[in-house]
């Protein structure tokens, strides 16, 4: 086995997670861990991975960008794909946190939709989520475990969310009973790839809206 960044042999094989000095991942030798330090590194990883993609993008090139020392990485990551993982969770979680209360209870069945759709957007609070998103679909082969994880921790979660707040509005009597709720979902996410794909341009302030003037009608027991 050989390292991804330099070709030399792994000294860091064997269980994952593990470390040659015996220090586990995530600890700093007895030393304070520093928070901005491991925003430096997270925020490198991140804007590597959507220029470089996974396969390309090195420890090196990380550790230079965070303006920190291997040493330093490795007392918290055994790993480039541990890091990685990191980063996306990283993402994820602050992408969540940026998403406004959705209160059902206070909304009309249409404005409900059109802000559950919103927040499909692959680019809410992150402008480099379609590079992401392609960078892990194109190395499917050689890193499966990335797609896997982008798509169990990020688009699952946030169609979910459309599709439950579909599932109540149905409850309420305003989304047909024969409607097809996961083509509904798939179809609003899909629309940010395909309108990004088309144009490459920033999101439309009123995309959502768009979406929901499209779809609503075949769904809505009463589209009005």
């Amino acid at each position: 086995m050989t390292s991804a960044d330099t070709g030399r042999p792994d000294r860091r094989k064997g269980k994952r997670g593990s470390r040659p000095d015996g220090e586990a991942p995530g600890t700093s030798a007895g030393r304070p861990r520093d928070p901005a330090i491991e925003e430096a590194i997270i925020q490198a990883t991140r804007k590597r991975l959507a220029t470089d993609g996974y396969s390309s993008m090195t420890i090196g090139d990380i550790v230079a960008d965070a303006g920190v020392t291997r040493p330093t990485l490795y007392r918290r990551w055994a790993n480039k794909y541990d890091l990685v993982i990191d980063a996306i969770r990283y993402g994820l979680r602050m992408q969540r946190e940026a998403y406004p209360p959705l209160d059902l209870e206070r909304l009309e069945p249409r404005d409900a939709f059109v802000e559950a759709v919103r927040r499909l957007d692959p680019r809410y609070h992150n402008e480099r989520a379609m590079a992401l998103h392609g960078n892990f679909m194109a190395e499917a082969e050689q890193a499966p475990g990335l797609l896997e994880h982008l798509r169990e921790h990020g688009v699952q979660p946030r169609c979910e969310e459309l599709l439950l707040t579909l599932v109540r509005l149905q409850q309420r009597g305003a989304v047909r009973q024969a409607a097809d709720l996961d083509m509904a979902v798939s179809l609003c996410f899909g629309g940010y790839f395909a309108d990004y794909l088309r144009t490459g341009r920033e999101v439309p302030a009123d995309f959502a809206e768009q979406v929901a003037a499209t779809i609503w009608p075949a769904i809505a027991v009463n589209p009005e």
